[in-house]
Order: structure tokens, then sequence, then C-alpha cells
């Protein structure tokens, strides 16, 4: 048996423990990156790499920075304000919420656009008095949707930018040129959220939630520490959107947790209760199987028998609708960097062989790799979400199916319309 094969056994094993949450989500990951050292797969020295990993770091230093909005009244007091503008409606709440994120995301990173507003948004909850289940979910579903508008929305469009430019092609995408593709689907994705995701919607209270709003009801008075915890939120957030070579993304969000340790907006005890660990252990765990899906060659595997499908000359339309669906699914439990850089080659050379422009392939295969909504480690901002919203696996299966559904039709509606097979003809 290829070590290709023993891995996907494995993906397997882990999805239907994920699915069925015999045993904790964190526990299932970090068994899942220990299998794979275990089996070879990977170096042995690299299982529990993903914990150094920058976006669990990021994490860290980011629910350290929304508890200080939290522990110093901030976060209720702003989600009072929204709340007295927009109403209480979840409807009003979720396409303002989807909105903000989605046009933050598209300029800035999806997991930083996340991490920033999720403190936000339990404030919102918290003042109009909905379960935030109701509205971190789509809030990072928005995340990732906005970041397709962009070339620097996400990772996967820089690399479909760059597999034109190693196949020779000299017309390359331009910076809003994604937008064609990127705006209809998230207007879309916004608008199944509002009149259909939002019935999938878990409704939990947490005890954790009103815990928190005790703790606002005897720190709100604190208006100086209040305007440090909103100082530091912004800094942070503009440090992110400069994207400045000296610092990194990871460093700005925990020097802005040093910060708010240090003027007083919480304690060092309530610092470190405020990072969600399942979080933390669910994405570090993944990262590793993610690398090995990619080293042993299991993601080439079903990448060229899904290809091997389709026959000799199929249409540029069915090519275009199965490499979407094949790049779906991969990213669903594999780095969607990591799929899209899979298939993007595989994209070009089929169209070469069709004689068809790639660009609509390889639009395709970009988009896909974005749409990871289905599972809560499909992309980063599904898993900073899970724990705070209190969301199972099924939760995300749920509300995120039917919006990888709307996302393909829309995709393959618009794609071929924007970047026709045959231009000229």
């Amino acid at each position: 048996m290829t070590p290709a094969v023993k891995c996907l056994i494995l993906l397997a094993v882990i999805a239907l423990f994920f699915v069925t949450e015999m045993i904790p989500l964190a526990v299932t990951a970090m068994g899942g990156a220990i299998a794979c050292g275990l089996l070879g797969f990977i170096p042995i020295k690299t299982v529990f790499s993903g914990l150094s990993n920058s976006t669990v770091v990021l994490f860290a230093g980011m629910f350290v920075v929304g508890a200080a909005m939290f522990h110093t009244g901030l976060a209720q007091k702003i989600g009072a304000g929204v709340v007295k503008v927009s109403g209480t409606g979840e409807n009003s709440l979720m396409f303002g919420i989807m909105l903000i994120a989605a046009g933050l995301s598209a300029v800035l990173s999806n997991t930083g656009t996340a991490a920033c507003l999720m403190p936000v948004v339990l404030g919102i909850c918290a003042a109009a008095k909905i379960p935030a289940s109701r509205q971190l979910m789509p809030l990072a579903f928005a995340a990732g949707l906005g970041g397709t508008i962009t070339m620097v929305g996400t990772p996967p469009n820089i690399i479909a930018n760059g597999a034109l430019a190693a196949a020779g092609i000299q017309s390359s995408f331009g910076f809003f040129e994604y937008a064609k593709a990127g705006i209809p689907l998230t207007v879309a994705g916004i608008l199944y959220m509002m009149f259909i995701g939002k019935h999938l919607l878990p409704k939990k209270a947490l005890d954790a939630d009103q815990e928190i709003e005790q703790e606002i009801e005897a720190s709100a008075t604190n208006s100086s520490k209040q305007m440090v915890a909103a100082a530091i939120l912004v800094v942070v957030v503009l440090v992110m959107a400069m994207n400045f070579k000296w610092i990194t993304l990871e460093m700005a969000a925990v020097i802005g947790a040093i910060v708010a340790v240090l003027t007083g907006c919480l304690t060092e005890k309530q610092a470190y209760a405020s990072i969600d660990w399942v979080t933390i252990f669910l994405f570090a765990g993944m990262m590793p199987v993610s690398s090995a899906m990619d080293k042993t060659g299991a993601g080439k595997m079903i990448a060229q028998w899904t290809v091997g499908l389709m026959g000799g000359s199929p249409s540029p339309l069915l090519v275009t609708a199965v490499l979407f669906i094949l790049s779906c699914m991969l990213t669903q439990f594999m780095s969607n960097t990591a799929s899209a850089a899979l298939l993007c080659p595989i994209g070009v050379a089929i169209s070469k062989q069709l004689g068809a422009d790639p660009k609509a392939v390889l639009m395709a295969i970009a988009m896909a790799a974005s749409c990871a909504f289905a599972t809560p480690v499909g992309t980063p901002p599904n898993t900073l979400v899970l724990g705070p919203g209190g969301y199972k696996f099924m939760d995300y299966v749920k509300a995120g199916t039917g919006l990888v559904i709307v996302s393909f039709i829309v995709c393959i509606i618009v794609i071929p319309i924007a970047w026709p097979f045959f231009p000229g003809k």
C-alpha cells in the first residue's frame, strides 16, 4: 500500500471522528498529526510544528486583544451603539457584520479580519440579546468570501496568477479582475446566509457569554481603559492593513496583547484564560495533516483520479466544473494555498490540451479554494469562531454545504462569461 493511499485512509478516519465527535475535535486533530508522524508521512520533528505556526500565534494574540475589549466593557459599548442604529433584527445585524467583514478581508488577511471583528460581534450579540452562534459563523464565511475580490485577498488568487506566468501566458489577472467573480460570489453568499443559511445555524447561549456580561457590568464604567483597548485594536488593525515588511500580522497581535496586559485592560490570568485552546490545538493539529496530504501525493492522487474520469477531450465547461468541485473538496481539509498550488498546473495543462484559454479554469480553482465553508478546519476564520460560537463539526456541514453549492452555481455561470474559453471566436 502506497503512502498516498495510507494517507487517504487516515484522512477518512479523521473525517469520521470529526463528523461524529466521538472524541473532542482538538484530540482528533492532534491525534491525526501524531499518526502522520508515526506512519512516516512527515518527519517526526514536524509533528507538533503546527503549534509554532504563525497563524496559531495570531489566534492567541487576537484572543487576548479581544478579551481586553470585553473586560473593559468596550465591546459591549460598541455593540450597544450598533444595535441602536440597526436594531436587534438578526437579518440587519447579519447583513452589516458580513458586509464589513467582506469589505475588510478584500484587502486584509481574512484571518486577521475575523480575529479583529470577533470581539466586536460578540459585543453586538450581547447588546442585542441574541446567541453569538447566530452571527459568528456568518462573520467567518464573509471573511472567506471577501478574500476572493482582489489579488491580495487570499493566497489562492496569487497562486492562480503565478500559474499563468509559469505557463508563459503574458496576460495575467489584474488586481481587481478577481472582483468579476468575487463580488457576485460575495453578494450571493450574504443573501444565502440571510435568507436560508440563518435557519441552519444553531441557537446556543453559552455560559461563558453570561459570565462575560456579568464582568462588563462590573467594569463598564472605566472609560479610560476602554479608550486604551480601542486604541490597541485600531493600531493592530492599521498595522495589519499597512502590510509593513518589518512587522508581521502575528507580531502585531502579540504586541497588542502584551500592551493590553501592561496597561491593565485585563490581568495576566484573564489573558491566559481568554485563549481558546480548542481552536489552537484543532488548527495546529491539522497543519501537519495538510502537509502529509501534500508530501505523500494523496492530494495529487485525488486530482489525477478525478481528471481521469473526465475522459479524453472533455468540454472546457466540464473541466471548469470538475476542477471547481475538486478544489472545493480538497480545501475543506487541506490548506487552500496547497489546494490551489496542486490544481492550478493541472488546470493549465488540460486547458492547453483543449486549446482553451486557461483563465476561466484557474479562476474557478482559485475561487473554489476559498469556499472552505463546510468544516471548521477548512480555513482559519472557521476555526477561530469554533470555540466562542460553541459550534460542533456538523454545524459547519449544515450551514456551509448550501453556501458551497450556491458558490458553485454562481461561479459556473459568471466565470465563463467574464473569461471566455475561446476569446475572439
